[in-house]
């Protein structure tokens, strides 16, 4: 199986494939934006064999900076990596509005491709979705992957909205974390040419068998060897490996996932010696009882 095949009318200019860690935002102690460590953390995941990094997706709390802060982390992180992989940024927001806006601020601060969330908090329509869309291709001239995650959106895509959507100049990919396998598997039978990147930990596998080209992945923000080995394996055609390595990022899963939402990543990675600092109010970090059970837990799977 070879590592990265496109169809032959494939329209994503930066051929995204393997693991695309969604990186994390770093913050002082008092949860002021620290540009530095948010760079250095983009340089540990290449560094552990990443093949393009996601800043300012969910992982990178992107929902709780400012526009100018936003922009400080593409520019650092574009900085430190981009001349090594590519730089997928997020720019979502609640309107449209809103995401043009950033959309143009990381395209000029160095973002090679841009990932829009699906508009959050109010309904969204069929039509609305197509036109959001529309809009945010005609305004930027850089690669768009939509971001699909209703779970924290509220909105789901059709499959009509997506076919719509595929068709339009611009459109390169699309970022599936709704965890709906059938939905996902007939979208990528739908529109083939675009690439695919699975979002949820729990499918990395079964999204390769689906046809994605790659893996946008949480347990890679800790243990980027680990899921990087993963997609080797189904590469080079080890299907056995690759279903051992999926099992262990199912156990890595559930250990991070202990405690406050979020909230495992940044302690996971302090355990290994990368400070990351708090994450943002609301959002909180482990206490000391759950620390205590995440690190445990990570030695008994020898990651520590």
């Amino acid at each position: 199986m070879s590592d990265r095949t496109q169809p032959d009318d494939a329209v994503d200019p930066l051929s995204l494939h393997g693991v695309v860690p969604p990186t994390v935002t770093a913050f002082e102690a008092d949860e002021s934006l620290d540009a530095e460590t948010t760079a250095a953390h983009a340089r540990y995941v290449v560094d552990g064999g990443a093949h393009a990094v996601f800043p300012l997706g969910t992982n990178g709390e992107f929902a709780l900076l400012t526009p100018d802060e936003r922009e400080s982390v593409v520019a650092a992180v574009a900085d430190e990596v981009g001349d090594e992989v590519p730089v997928i940024a997020g720019v979502g927001a609640p309107s449209t509005y809103e995401t043009l806006r950033h959309a143009e601020r990381a395209a000029d601060a160095g973002a090679d491709g841009l990932v829009v969330v699906t508009p959050y908090y109010y309904p969204l329509d069929d039509a609305g979705a197509v036109e959001h869309y529309r809009r945010v291709v005609e305004a930027v001239d850089a690669p768009v992957y939509v971001y699909h995650i209703p779970s924290k959106t509220g909105n789901e895509l059709s499959r009509t909205a997506v076919a719509e959507i595929a068709a339009l100049d611009g459109i390169a990919g699309l970022k599936d974390s709704s965890k709906d396998v059938p939905w996902l598997g007939q979208v990528i039978a739908d529109a083939p040419e675009l690439t695919y990147l699975i979002g949820s930990d729990s499918l990395l596998l079964p999204g390769l068998d689906l046809g994605c080209a790659g893996m946008v992945s949480a347990v890679a923000n800790v243990f980027p060897e680990l899921v990087c080995d993963l997609y080797a394996a189904y590469a080079e055609g080890d299907r056995g490996t690759a279903r051992d390595l999926q099992y262990t990022v199912y156990r890595v899963r559930d250990a991070l996932k202990r405690g406050p939402y979020m909230a495992g990543v940044k302690t996971a990675l302090d355990l290994r010696g990368f400070d990351a600092g708090p994450l943002r109010s609301p959002l909180r970090t482990m206490d000391e009882t759950d620390r205590a059970a995440l690190e445990r837990d990570l030695r008994e799977l020898d990651l520590l």
